[in-house]
């Protein structure tokens, strides 16, 4: 970045705010990446404002991270600005009229813990989830037949140019795995939360039950992003991986899971690069075998030409 930029960084920001040449590889689940030229930690909403106002006008690289779970960064690096909220932004509060309000960088573990403390039933499929509030809400991620979509009353976000926008569960146009935030590139502040009453037992039985299941279903004992593809219509992307002899297939440090085929894992010290051979290497199989196409659930950040 040009050092004219980084100047003008450092008026919008307080200095223990920036980091430069930040390993990316710190910041993912997957634990792969390269640095990034720049990684800021704004504290206030009117920081995070004036960075996208900044970014606009100058047409900076920008991407904003969470808990990095859905992230796969570039060998290269990210040669532009990282944004990350969870270190800051991870405030929960119970309404008055029984909601829950929630900052973006909030984790979803620490969000259906808080629930279940409240009596509060909805959010149990999210806490085994290693993401944010933001990420979630953006992509509707979801798990055991549960997904943000059915728990969301609203959500607070900035357009790009770091402007107040509300929207309604109705406006967020939730589907599979997509929102009007990720289409349209929104940045979540923070969501509000329509739960139901429950007993604090049931529910913390149920979100045990499913812990329980990701334990014993997936292979959480290696670094990866979650589920690696998305779930193809009428099929399930692990059998169609598993059918496909691709069980365990390697390249490298990186490998198709032998306990869910659906994982992609970081085996052993695995590049991104030898991640995305993996990744191709099984859709174009899948692909001839049964003519199906897997779409990546996982997010690219960086060069990966």
């Amino acid at each position: 970045m040009k050092e004219t930029l980084l100047e003008e960084l450092k008026t919008l920001l307080n200095e223990d705010s920036i980091r430069y040449n930040e390993p990316m590889s710190k910041h993912t689940t997957f634990r792969i990446g390269g640095n990034a030229a720049v990684m800021v930690f704004p504290k206030t909403v009117e920081e995070i404002s004036a960075l996208l106002k900044w970014k606009e006008e100058n047409q900076v690289p920008f991407v904003t991270v969470g808990n990095g779970s859905n992230l796969l960064v570039s060998d290269k690096g990210f040669d532009g600005v990282v944004m990350k909220l969870q270190s800051n932004f991870n405030e929960i509060k119970m309404e008055p009229d029984g909601k829950i309000t929630a900052q973006a960088g909030c984790s979803l573990y620490k969000l259906a813990l808080f629930a279940r403390q409240h009596g509060l039933s909805g959010l149990e499929f999210a806490g085994g989830i290693p993401g944010t509030v933001g990420g979630a809400v953006r992509m509707n991620a979801g798990a055991y037949d549960g997904e943000m979509s059915q728990v969301i009353e609203q959500v607070v976000a900035l357009d790009g140019n770091g402007n107040r926008k509300v929207f309604s569960k109705e406006e967020c146009r939730f589907g599979y795995r997509r929102s009007i935030i990720k289409e349209e590139e929104y940045y979540v502040v923070e969501a509000v939360f329509q739960l139901a009453k429950g007993e604090h037992d049931a529910i913390k039985e149920k979100q045990e039950g499913f812990d329980r299941l990701r334990r014993q279903k997936q292979p959480l004992e290696f670094p990866s992003a979650g589920s690696t593809f998305k779930r193809p219509q009428g099929y399930f992307a692990g059998k169609l991986i598993q059918d496909a002899g691709l069980r365990g297939y390697q390249v490298g440090g990186a490998a198709v899971s032998e306990k869910h085929c659906g994982f992609v894992i970081n085996k052993e010290k695995a590049t991104a690069k030898e991640v995305m051979q993996v990744i191709q290497d099984v859709q174009s199989e899948v692909q001839k075998q049964f003519g199906v196409t897997l779409e990546m659930e996982v997010e690219k950040i960086g060069d990966f030409t």
